[in-house]
């Protein structure tokens, strides 16, 4: 990757684009919160169940962009390549990273 990325976001990046989500224990706290297309997961079960299902939806990779940091979030633009409508995408992903763990992610 070209933009040096925090660990668990890098961790995650790479869950992501691999569909490895037994992967998703090393980057997310075990009660983070994630926030995609108007639903809510919570905890490690929900956060796995999401990726698993969205990973076989979209069949997506992501190709961070840039990173920014604002308003206590750590702020990646990012690619996001997969089957849906308008392919490739440019999305914003903001993570409250927590000791060395995603604590939060909403993407939009």
């Amino acid at each position: 990757m070209s933009v040096h990325l925090p660990s668990p976001i890098e961790l995650y990046v790479r869950a992501e684009n691999s569909g490895d989500s037994k992967a998703l224990s090393e980057c997310f706290s075990s009660a983070a919160i994630v926030r995609d297309e108007g639903h809510t997961y919570q905890g490690l079960a929900a956060i796995t169940g999401w990726m698993a299902e969205t990973k076989k939806k979209y069949g997506h990779t992501l190709a961070p962009l840039a990173i920014a940091y604002r308003d206590g979030k750590t702020r990646l633009k990012a690619e996001l390549t997969g089957n849906f409508p308008g392919s490739p995408v440019t999305l914003e992903f903001g993570f409250v990273l927590e000791n060395g763990k995603i604590a939060s992610l909403k993407i939009g």
